[in-house]
């Protein structure tokens, strides 16, 4: 793809080499578990008064987050590559949705794990299958969180009584899945 810049001046659009695949995806993947930090931070603040029985599993989760941002983060050092310019949109955005989803107690903070983790487990999966073979060190990365990821799901989802037709989870899910995906959109394209 060629852009033109001037009269015969011509810039050329970067090439999408499997290396820079692997090298978005990880930035976007290192801000992601930025924002799902930031979530379970605010989350956690605002239990502390709506769902104090949640605060000890929102701890462990919020571990989990800070140990797959360090994944993250320690391969693009490792290959010499700056973060995300969305990092901090996903922290504030985050962190703003932790709070507002705690405000609404354990139905709704269980809700937002399953919309965030139903996106974010797909994403892992796509990703998988582009870097299998292709770039070993990002898939390996990315191998080592999804099982986590999916506890937090499946843990979140055993709060919610016939969850898939409870009230917060239909009024989140839609709203929350969406926000994911747009932010994983935008990453990868900033």
């Amino acid at each position: 793809m060629r852009y033109q810049s001037g009269p015969g001046m011509e810039l050329i659009a970067p090439l999408r080499t499997a290396e820079g695949l692997a090298e978005r995806i990880l930035k976007v993947n290192h801000a992601g578990e930025h924002g799902a930090v930031n979530i379970y931070a605010g989350q956690r603040l605002i239990a502390k008064v709506t769902s104090r029985r949640l605060l000890p599993e929102l701890a462990e989760f919020q571990s989990h987050e800070l140990k797959h941002r360090a994944v993250f983060q320690a391969e693009l050092q490792r290959r010499g590559v700056r973060r995300c310019r969305s990092y901090l949109l996903c922290g504030v955005g985050g962190y703003t949705l932790g709070i507002f989803t705690a405000l609404f107690g354990r139905s709704a903070i269980a809700a937002t794990t399953i919309a965030v983790e139903r996106v974010v487990l797909r994403h892992l999966e796509r990703q998988l299958d582009e870097l299998r073979g292709v770039d070993d060190a990002a898939a390996n990365a990315i191998s080592s969180i999804v099982q986590e990821e999916q506890q937090h799901h499946d843990s979140s989802a055993a709060h919610i009584q016939g969850w898939a037709s409870a009230f917060w989870f239909r009024l989140l899910t839609p709203v929350v899945a969406a926000s994911t995906e747009t932010v994983i959109w935008l990453g990868m394209r900033l």
